[in-house]
């Protein structure tokens, strides 16, 4: 028997990784999820059309659409995903993505590195404190250590020379944008920015906090909106379906 629900999480920052369990364990416990990883190394040139070109071989075989959900560079990833292919997506859940897809942690330490007299290390222990509040699971230079490793591992396009922006907009699949009040990253102001590419039936979740990671600080809370989207949206391609 199939089962009822077709979702994959996606995650583009390995080290990083451990922030979305929490998360995964809630929504396993209701429903089955799968996972894709991409990594890259440090001899590889920095990619996003490679990681969605890698997506859609491991989705190219499958006989219906999927649901793609991911935080940060992993929901940049099935965004562009979903524009690319627009008939293998079924819904799209985007965790803490800026309505210019392009704005993530990497953005702020960049230009924390362009105007600051301080070290890698030194800007990277202030995005910590940023990114997680003072909610840590784990001692700040395992954090600052992981986030390092993610300057290197994900396709992020920015860099120490150059700021990049990407193509603004929404998809066609059924859309849920969510963010958190206190995200230093995507503010307000640049989550309420998505309002101008919702099209009916779409979602904008706003959580009051949990800054950056608010899916691994508030796992059930997110998951339960998560989970109510993907059935909403099941149901009403069901209905569409039998008309």
């Amino acid at each position: 028997m199939q089962d009822p629900f077709q979702i994959l999480w996606l995650n583009a920052s390995p080290s990083l990784k451990h922030f979305d369990m929490p998360l995964l364990r809630y929504l396993s416990q209701h429903l089955p999820v799968s996972r894709w990883e991409y990594s890259q190394t440090q001899d590889e040139a920095c990619s996003l059309d490679q990681a969605v070109v890698l997506l859609h071989d491991y989705l190219k075989f499958r006989s219906a659409p999927v649901h793609l959900a991911g935080h940060g560079m992993g929901g940049v990833v099935g965004l562009m995903y979903a524009r690319r292919y627009p008939r293998r997506v079924r819904s799209l859940t985007l965790l803490a993505v800026a309505a210019q897809p392009a704005t993530t942690w990497h953005t702020h330490y960049y230009v924390q590195r362009q105007l600051l007299p301080c070290s890698r290390e030194q800007v990277l222990a202030q995005m910590v404190r940023s990114l997680f509040g003072s909610q840590f699971f784990y001692p700040v230079r395992d954090l600052v250590a992981a986030l390092s490793r993610d300057l290197e591992e994900t396709p992020a396009l920015h860099s120490l020379f150059k700021l990049v922006s990407l193509t603004k907009g929404g998809v066609s699949a059924p859309l849920m944008i969510c963010g958190s009040g206190s995200d230093p990253v995507v503010s307000l102001s640049e989550l309420h920015e998505w309002h101008q590419w919702l099209k009916p039936g779409d979602r904008l979740i706003e959580f009051a906090d949990g800054h950056h990671f608010f899916h691994t600080f508030y796992p059930e809370q997110v998951g339960a909106e998560l989970i109510e989207f993907w059935q909403t949206t099941d149901a009403s391609i069901k209905h569409c379906a039998i008309r």
